[in-house]
């Protein structure tokens, strides 16, 4: 009879210990669900730099190097492909700035720089509105970028795609940034 009482303390014991294990496991997971699940990293447009103007007559194109700010708020490194973000003016395609493929540490920031090429013919068909911009030192672009990429989380790759939308205020005689909203939409993938 003592073994019998003694056997059923063990498996009582035993099922207490593995409950006990198996809440922890549970909260442990739920926790990194919550710290791991994915944040859309944000982007901030810093500063213009006017690199070249070339000549191809009757009009003038600009060459530009943005600085963009980007945070990668994970706590897993990213890694991006390369990609070219388009600038729009009026609606129209004012130009381009390519994006190298790299990579962003986790929870970290860095800093960009994208060549950039604006075109001045497609400017000269918005002339009347341009010199207003100029004459008030206003002038609202609008960009958007694509990028595809890969979060490894221990031994799982998650392949995502970020799709960003930014307006940004600048001034065209000085190339300050006046104001500039930006949002982003990640899509993930299974992996």
């Amino acid at each position: 009879m003592q073994n019998l009482v003694n056997s059923m303390g063990k498996k009582g014991k035993l099922g207490w210990n593995s409950a006990l294990i198996g809440a922890a496991s549970v909260t442990a997971a739920a926790a990194a669900f919550k710290l791991g699940k994915p944040k859309d990293p944000t982007f901030r447009l810093i500063s213009i730099t006017l690199t070249s103007f070339k000549l191809h007559l009757p009009v003038l194109d600009a060459e530009l190097i943005l600085t963009v700010h980007v945070t990668n708020p994970n706590i897993v490194p990213v890694k991006y492909s390369s990609s070219t973000m388009s600038i729009y003016y009026e609606g129209s395609l004012l130009g381009s700035a390519h994006i190298n493929a790299g990579s962003t540490a986790p929870r970290s920031c860095q800093l960009l720089r994208l060549p950039t090429r604006l075109d001045g013919l497609e400017l000269t068909q918005h002339a009347t509105r341009f010199l207003a911009d100029v004459a008030r030192r206003e002038m609202v672009l609008d960009a958007a970028v694509d990028l595809d990429g890969v979060a490894k989380v221990l031994w799982w790759e998650h392949r995502f795609k970020i799709h960003v939308d930014s307006r940004v205020v600048v001034d065209p005689v000085f190339l300050d940034v006046i104001d500039q909203e930006n949002k982003s939409q990640m899509e993930l993938f299974p992996g």
